[in-house]
């Protein structure tokens, strides 16, 4: 309750123009909230026109077809793993699906990494995509590893793409203007113009069945 009340405070002060660092901390310390609700009250909580600019945004998977998709790495595959663990993942309000995790130098991959690379790159395929560009994070451990795996898999479908290590991957997907980028992340989403939210569409899907 106190995390609902907590976010309809912040909408408030953003609907009203407040900066949301500022209306953050006011709120987070008015309700007397830990790191990890103010992490989830930031990616969650957002005002109404940026909701509209973001939805705009999106495009569903029958949009793909014949065009090219870079793909911020660890974004969509620890989405895509939280998805598959049934659990630490929300809707937030701009429309995009958001995990509680996250990379801070370290990944270990596990055999959930394997289903999850399968799957997104199951969607890749079934959507028609012309070429797929992965980005991972270079300074993260095991990049290389999953650059390898997911290079094969690519390979193995005979679907036309390549994985890319990078010491600035949001960089490189804010320059793609020219395709479409997948990724939750919302200073990327507001610096292009087509966004697929892959974990997501996985989640539909899983639903489905």
């Amino acid at each position: 309750m106190k995390l609902k009340m907590a976010a309809e405070d912040l909408k408030y002060l953003l609907n009203r123009g407040y900066r949301k660092s500022v209306a953050l901390k006011f709120v987070a310390n008015h309700y007397l909230l830990g790191r990890d609700e103010r992490n989830y009250l930031a990616r969650y909580v957002f005002p109404d026109d940026l909701i509209k600019v973001r939805k705009s945004r999106m495009v569903g998977p029958d949009s793909l077809s014949g065009s090219s998709v870079f793909i911020d790495g660890y974004n969509v595959l620890i989405g895509t793993e939280s998805v598959l663990s049934g659990s630490g993942f929300f809707i937030a309000q701009d429309g995009y699906l958001r995990d509680v995790r996250g990379v801070f130098g370290n990944y270990r991959i596990t055999e959930g990494t394997f289903r999850a690379l399968r799957l997104i790159i199951d969607f890749l395929e079934d959507s028609d995509v012309e070429r797929a560009v992965f980005y991972f994070d270079k300074n993260v451990s095991h990049s290389g590893k999953l650059r390898g795996m997911v290079e094969s898999i690519m390979e193995s479908r005979g679907l036309d793409g390549v994985a890319v290590l990078s010491p600035c991957v949001d960089r490189k997907l804010k320059g793609h203007e020219d395709g479409v980028v997948a990724t939750s992340d919302g200073a990327v989403i507001d610096s292009v113009r087509r966004v697929v939210d892959i974990p997501q569409e996985i989640l539909k899907k899983r639903k489905i069945r």
